[in-house]
C-alpha cells in the first residue's frame, strides 16, 4: 500500500481540484439569468451579426494538440513512479506509447496547426 501512496494522492489531488472546478461556479455564478446571458456566442465573435464564412480548423488543431498533451501526461506520471519495477518491458512499452503520441504530433504539424500567423 506504501508503494502507490504517491499515486493515490496524485488521483485524490486531482479529484479535488476537479470537484472544486465543478462546484465553485454554482456558488459563484450569477442566479438571474436573462435572455441576453441565455445566448450562446463563440469567443471573440459577435452573436448578433451574420457569419462570415468558413470556421478556421485551426481552433481544433490546438485543441487536439492539448488533449494529446494530457494523455500524455495521465500515462507517464504512473509510469514514472513505478519505472524501476516495470524493467525493460515497461520502457519498451512506454516507446511505443510515446512513438503512437508523435504520430498525432506529426499530424497536427504536417496540417499546420502548430504555425501562428
Amino acid at each position: 500500500m506504501v508503494e502507490y501512496l504517491p499515486i493515490l494522492m496524485t488521483f485524490g489531488a486531482a479529484a479535488a481540484v476537479a470537484g472544486a472546478l465543478l462546484g465553485l461556479p454554482y456558488l459563484l455564478a450569477p442566479k438571474r439569468v436573462t435572455p441576453v446571458k441565455a445566448q450562446p456566442f463563440e469567443c471573440g465573435k459577435d452573436p448578433i451579426a451574420v457569419s462570415e464564412g468558413r470556421f478556421a480548423i485551426k481552433f481544433a488543431m490546438i485543441a487536439i494538440f492539448f488533449i494529446l498533451i494530457d494523455i500524455e501526461l495521465l500515462f507517464v506520471w504512473p509510469w514514472a513512479a513505478l519505472y524501476r519495477r516495470l524493467g525493460w518491458f515497461g520502457f519498451a512499452e512506454m516507446l511505443v506509447f510515446l512513438g503512437i503520441l508523435m504520430l498525432g504530433f506529426l499530424y497536427i504539424w504536417k496540417k499546420g496547426g502548430l504555425e501562428w500567423e
